[in-house]
């Protein structure tokens, strides 16, 4: 894993072929955590990491960059463990909560696990992802696309735990309407 960058960039990008994004991925060395997310209710939008892109780059991968956002924008709520498998990751998990337009993530446990604080009607399901870690846990975080959605949330989820108030209190943007527009 290379070392961390002191301005985590994110990126919209469309591509013409999307195979091509397999059969780029399949080149890039092993050091690299090559990933790209579909943006949700695009055809054709994708997002991902600094590595990723220059990954793209050295590759000579043609795409269309659309635009760019900081990732230090996008806030992540760890438990020990996610924080434990997936501190080398977060580059990752901020561009996977931009494919939800998301402002902030907070994971609520590990696949499989009893209570997860899941709302489980067609909308709420809409309001969860899952990122598996090398390790082999499959971690499920919960999206946000307000601040204040995020502090009801948590409030509710750890009983108003001061850590976690304060974390959603901590949250750059207040809604999803602040990032970056790719059009």
């Amino acid at each position: 894993m290379s070392g961390r960058r002191l301005m985590n960039r994110l990126y919209y990008y469309t591509i013409e072929d999307e195979g091509m994004l397999a059969e780029a991925f399949a080149q890039i060395k092993q050091e690299h955590y090559a990933i790209t997310y579909k943006v949700v209710g695009t055809d054709d939008v994708f997002v991902t990491t600094s590595e990723t892109k220059d990954a793209l780059d050295r590759n000579d991968v043609p795409y269309n960059l659309l635009a760019e956002e900081d990732g230090s924008r996008i806030s992540l709520y760890h438990s020990p463990l996610s924080r434990e498998e997936l501190g080398d990751f977060e580059d990752a998990l901020k561009a996977l909560a931009l494919a939800y337009r998301s402002i902030a993530m907070a994971c609520v446990g590990v696949n499989g696990e009893g209570d997860l604080g899941f709302d489980l009607s067609e909308e709420g399901a809409k309001r969860f992802t899952y990122f598996t870690a090398p390790a082999g846990h499959t971690f499920i975080w919960r999206l946000f696309s307000s601040k204040e959605e995020a502090a009801e949330f948590l409030d509710k989820l750890t009983m108003g735990d001061e850590e976690a108030m304060d974390w959603s209190e901590s949250i750059p943007m207040e809604s999803s309407s602040q990032l970056v527009s790719y059009h």
